[in-house]
């Protein structure tokens, strides 16, 4: 059957889940945001509120269009919700056994025509596909942070997945007005791969001595034309999630190049996470 999509599911309500609705809805999608429980969800609608609002006032974004897009947005607390959607994206936390299990549980759900995607930086597509009874209708997705803003979007294949199901998907990142690039799975795919270990070794540089925190970025800023430095975009991502992620690559290849820093172990020990906390490289 030919894919078709009307209807976009979206499992979690967090910083990603929210921004990927918003995404969707503003594109003229119809959506369906799923999270665990109410508080979250009005969370979630909030920060696209919010979002939304700020669009208006740069004047991005005229009063009637931020409505329509609010309109196209329901909620709920329970899978059931998701059984018309023609695509799914589960944006839950960063764990392979939770995004196994409620992949599962939504497969059991959804149209049998319905692709079904992950939204994942690290996590292997080939492993979380062989949960399913249709691999081949699973992908990943990674988007990027703010979703509102950052124009990539990452298409993992996993081993699995069908031609028919990346061609759909790449009709839906033109569709929400993303750029797709497709990578192999293979651990950190492409965009991480790179920017993990970069910054990383900034990383190393600070705790070695060689330059502080503000020279070390002011260098890559103005040296390599970055727009933001290694250490403040760690800050911004979460030193405990750049630990996760080196850790995947420490443990997938084998190879010594991607250990993690030991400042790096030693501030995610100290609850030091970056804006989040309130402190990491910064102070905020």
């Amino acid at each position: 059957m030919e894919f078709q999509l009307r209807v976009v599911g979206v499992i979690g309500a967090g910083t990603m889940g929210n921004g990927i609705a918003q995404v969707c809805a503003a594109a003229g999608l119809d959506v369906v945001m799923v999270d665990v429980s109410d508080a979250a969800l009005e969370r979630g609608v909030a920060a696209i509120r919010s979002s939304l609002d700020r669009q208006v006032k740069k004047g991005t974004l005229d009063g009637a269009d931020r409505e329509a897009t609010l309109a196209r947005i329901r909620v709920g607390a329970s899978y059931d919700e998701l059984r018309g959607a023609d695509l799914v994206i589960e944006a839950a936390t960063e764990r392979k056994e939770l995004k196994a299990t409620i992949l599962k549980q939504v497969e059991a759900l959804v149209l049998e025509q319905a692709v079904i995607a992950t939204n994942t930086s690290s996590i292997s597509i080939t492993e979380l596909a062989a949960n399913l009874a249709r691999p081949e209708r699973f992908i990943g997705t990674h988007f990027f942070n703010p979703v509102p803003v950052m124009s990539l979007l990452e298409l993992i294949r996993g081993l699995q997945t069908s031609d028919a199901t990346l061609s759909a998907m790449l009709g839906f990142a033109e569709r929400i007005g993303k750029t797709a690039v497709t990578v192999k799975n293979a651990p950190g795919f492409v965009v991480n791969r790179i920017l993990v270990p970069m910054i990383n070794e900034a990383i190393f540089v600070l705790q070695e001595g060689l330059a502080s925190a503000e020279d070390i970025d002011a260098g890559m800023k103005l040296g390599c034309n970055h727009a933001i430095g290694p250490l403040a975009l760690a800050d911004m991502v979460g030193l405990d999630t750049l630990l996760a992620v080196m850790a995947v690559f420490y443990e997938d290849f084998k190879d010594s190049k991607y250990r993690p820093a030991p400042l790096l172990r030693e501030m995610v020990a100290a609850g030091w996470l970056g804006r989040k906390s309130g402190k990491g490289f910064y102070s905020y």
